[in-house]
């Protein structure tokens, strides 16, 4: 296969100047997407497809392909391999792809390298090989240890198997990571309060809690719309967040970001990479990729990615050159979900733009409103903002 014909332009860019011009900062992070589940849960909007372990083989033939268009390796200080689930693949064929991307992507010293698993795939001989292979940090799909709402939530794993894998994880990898969902139909706040004190328990450094969002074409959007349940109220589900906020908060996690709370010194560096604007690598079926401005997305179909990469075909279906104010908008955007806020001073180093000038009146609209605040020098958002932040942002973009 000529290898020069399929090769996105983004990379082609960096192989023709590897030495950075002073424009665009060095992508630091790498996001390898692994598109496989057993199942496909009813709120999962994600690409992936499942009961298809016929295709990993494929798979790790087609992302070997599409890594090599680098041609020169890329050191990078976080590496995050997502899914779908990664543990889905069998621990030989894991171990290969995670052989492969580190062949791609050297881990710095003290870098973050992060695996996100299932529950039911944590084992004794995965965990050591993940460990063997320098991942330091799992990001554990548990989502809730009520058999309840783990039955609604279509998930295969009961209470015992979660609390397993927890301690398991916790015995041989330095980090542990663990989503949270909330706002279930029939889900009460003592159910909630429940699923937040059983996971304190064990003292993840790293918790996620996300309201259920159903997504426009997935299997319970449809049912929704046709009636057959119904979510919380929205004032129940607001309840239910800054429950969380509190309760993490008292047991000293920090809510570093709208979803995402961690214990002091384990916030994840891979998601702040997106959150601050900085650029990134990214690999793999729907993969989405940011290199010196100019983002692209691969196929999010899995075979449409297999077809065209083992053919030599470019797999890039989406291309867009982000720059100037635009540019200076989504990074406001990104960035102010951080709870620590921004400074005028950072903005305009990371822009090029003066603050008050680009959107300084949305942004005193939204302080007279109640939804961001001045504080020390830097603007963020009040906890009310927090609770509308995905509201505000269409006016600031």
């Amino acid at each position: 296969m000529a290898l020069s014909r399929v090769l996105p332009t983004t990379w082609k860019v960096l192989m023709e100047d590897d030495v950075n011009n002073g424009e665009h900062p060095e992508a630091r992070a790498a996001y390898i997407h692994v598109p496989f589940c057993k199942h496909r849960c009813g709120y999962c909007n994600f690409t992936l497809v499942a009961d298809r372990s016929d295709l990993h083989a494929s798979y790790l033939q087609a992302l070997e392909l599409e890594l090599s268009q680098l041609q020169t390796p890329r050191s990078v200080d976080t590496i995050f391999l997502g899914g779908g689930t990664p543990t889905e693949l069998s621990i030989s064929q894991l171990q290969q792809l995670l052989q492969l991307v580190q062949r791609w992507f050297p881990l710095t010293s003290g870098g973050e390298f992060s695996v996100e698993a299932n529950p039911t795939d944590i084992n004794p001989e995965l965990v050591e090989m993940l460990r063997q292979q320098g991942v330091n940090r799992v990001s554990l799909g548990g989502q809730s240890f009520q058999s309840v709402k783990l039955q609604w939530l279509e998930r295969d794993h009961d209470l015992v198997c979660l609390q397993n894998s927890l301690e398991l994880l916790q015995e041989h990898i330095d980090v542990v990571s663990m989503d949270l969902i909330f706002g279930l139909p029939g889900e009460t706040i003592k159910m909630w309060a429940a699923d937040l004190d059983r996971l304190v328990q064990f003292k993840p450094q790293h918790i996620s809690t996300y309201g259920l969002t159903l997504e426009k074409g997935t299997r319970f959007w449809n049912q929704h719309h046709r009636g057959e349940f119904e979510l919380p109220g929205e004032s129940l589900q607001r309840e239910m967040f800054l429950l969380a906020r509190r309760q993490l908060q008292r047991q000293g996690y920090d809510h570093y970001e709208v979803s995402s709370f961690a214990l002091p010194g384990f916030r994840c560096r891979h998601n702040e990479t997106y959150w601050l604007g900085a650029p990134y690598f990214a690999a793999g079926p729907g993969a989405a990729r940011y290199i010196e401005g100019r983002r692209e997305i691969n196929h999010r179909s899995t075979l449409t990615y297999l077809k065209k990469m083992l053919a030599g075909e470019s797999v890039i279906a989406e291309v867009e050159e982000i720059h100037g104010e635009s540019r200076a908008r989504e990074i406001f955007v990104f960035a102010m979900r951080r709870l620590d806020g921004i400074t005028p001073e950072w903005f305009l180093q990371q822009t090029g733009r003066d603050l008050y000038q680009l959107i300084g009146n949305e942004i005193k609209q939204l302080v007279d409103q109640g939804l961001l605040i001045w504080a020390d020098d830097h603007l963020k958002l009040t906890e009310q903002g927090l609770l509308v932040s995905d509201s505000i942002w269409p006016r600031v973009l």
